[in-house]
């Protein structure tokens, strides 16, 4: 795999974890100082973001960002891990454009946020062989033993873009879904079973209508989020 990456902002800050008041919104401990950040996920995350986790943050400068910080990284045991659920997609988009997925590799025109029925995908891939392809991008935090697991929390969301990713490919469309494992430590990847259930049965049922399954594993560190190897599946 071509190595591709997304670069980190350089002024990020070390700070601990406090609480997460909800969803997006946590405190840590910055120098002393107890602001509000925000947390980039919908995810549980429960084994990183926990009172006392190390964590990294940048500084949100953006006009209308309600709070001062963002947190990108979290630290598990020595391995960091990216805990931002949107940059898989910024990082997909730059790899397909730069032919670093072999799997996804061919074709010309790649569509960011393409409608699908009443819904969307991540991605439409055209230009290339066959009538096209639907990809849809799903972040993953959750190692236990080695084992990439996806969902954290039920997830009813990501088992509806299966159902949608099963219904293009019986209209003739190649359907893909791939799961970015943003740390290091994940070697196999499977459904969170015991976590979500619907979602495990509909990615079983996805993958037996011809939608393709596909992980990939990111190094991490405080300058980059890169895309390192391909992971496993296991369904």
């Amino acid at each position: 795999m071509k190595n591709c990456g997304i670069t980190l902002p350089r002024d990020l800050l070390e700070a601990i974890f406090l609480v997460r008041r909800n969803r997006f919104v946590g405190e840590v401990d910055l120098a002393g100082e107890r602001v509000a950040a925000h947390v980039p996920s919908s995810g549980r995350m429960g084994e990183l973001l926990y009172p006392g986790a190390r964590v990294f943050v940048a500084r949100q400068a953006r006009p209308g960002t309600k709070l001062p910080y963002r947190i990108l990284l979290a630290a598990n045991n020595d391995l960091l891990v990216s805990v931002d659920s949107l940059l898989p997609n910024r990082l997909i988009g730059r790899a397909l454009k730069d032919g670093c997925l072999p799997g996804l590799a061919g074709y010309t025109r790649i569509k960011p946020e393409a409608s699908f029925g009443v819904g969307r995908f991540d991605f439409f891939l055209g230009g290339g062989e066959g009538t096209g392809c639907y990809l849809e991008v799903k972040s993953v935090t959750l190692v236990e033993d080695g084992l990439a697991l996806f969902p954290d929390a039920p997830s009813e969301r990501g088992a509806r873009h299966l159902e949608e990713l099963a219904a293009a490919r019986r209209e003739g469309y190649r359907a893909v879904v791939l799961f970015v494992v943003q740390r290091e430590d994940g070697v196999h990847f499977s459904a969170n079973r015991a976590r979500d259930p619907r979602f495990a049965g509909a990615l079983d049922q996805a993958a037996a209508a011809g939608v393709e399954v596909l992980a990939v594993g990111c190094r991490v560190s405080t300058g980059e989020v890169a895309l390192d190897r391909e992971v496993e599946v296991c369904l």
